[in-house]
This record gives structure tokens, sequence and C-alpha cells, in this order.
């Protein structure tokens, strides 16, 4: 199996009564059945700040424009294997991780979600029931650093 490199950014979306998005990929995608942050490859010439408001917009629709967004200090690595679209091949995809907390100035019942690209099946999440679901590594570990589990 091929293995390829991806520099991926992450968006840690939290509305304004403070629920956490999260969502699952397609089938074929990354950390299938494991609840993850909207994000995805950035692409060349784009900068992660460019890529992060284009993924959420692609896999949510929620344009970020307006609200607040940070970038994480640290910078996790992964690697899941996924099928490429357009050619059906499956490969091994290691991942670095630059990971946005995005604050919303909506409640998470106020806020439409339209679902595109690869990110399928979301939810808001209480940070008491984040305990419960099955967490990507990378979501788990981001989580953990900001004290949520």
């Amino acid at each position: 199996m091929r293995t390829i490199q991806r520099d991926i950014v992450g968006a840690f979306i939290f509305s304004a009564d403070n629920k956490l998005l999260l969502g699952k990929s397609i089938d074929g995608g990354v950390y299938p059945d494991s609840w993850i942050v909207p994000g995805g490859g950035v692409e060349p010439g784009e900068t992660r700040a460019d890529a992060i408001k284009r993924e959420v917009l692609e896999e949510t629709g929620i344009d970020i424009s307006d609200a607040v967004v940070e970038e994480m200090k640290d910078t996790l690595h992964g690697e899941s294997e996924k099928v490429l679209r357009d050619t059906n091949e499956k490969v091994l995809v290691e991942m670095k991780f630059y990971n946005f907390k995005v604050s919303l100035a909506k409640n998470s019942t106020d806020i439409i979600l339209a679902h595109d690209d690869d990110f399928v099946q979301s939810r808001w999440f209480s940070s008491s029931e984040l305990k419960k679901i099955k967490l990507s590594p990378p979501t788990m570990a981001s989580l953990k650093k900001l004290g949520l589990i």
C-alpha cells in the first residue's frame, strides 16, 4: 500500500452555548466510525488560515469569517487508511494536524448545518457527552489538551 503525506487543518467549533460540533467521515474516509472535527487537507499555495475557512464552509455550511478563530499551538500527527475518490486506490495517509479553535456567537440550536464534501452525520455535543463517544485519536488528544475530556 502506498503512503502519502498531508497537512490537515481541523476546526474545534464551539457554539455560544459551549457545545462542540463533531461529525463522521464518508465511507472510505479517515477514521471511519469515529467522531471527528470538520477539516481537511491544505491545498498547494493555500495558507492554513484560508484552508480552515474553506474546509469548514465546505463541510458544514458555516462561514467562520466573522468568528473568533485561534490556531492551537501543538501540531499532532496521525495516520489512517483512506480510499482516494478519484482513483479508488487504498492508501495510508500520514497526517500533520494543525488545529484551530473556532468560537461562534450563536447557540447550537440557531446554527443551520449543511453537509457536503467528506463530513457527514454531524451533531453538537456537550462536554459531558464527549467521554461517552468514540473519538478519533487526534480529536481525543486535542480535547484532552483543551481540558474537555
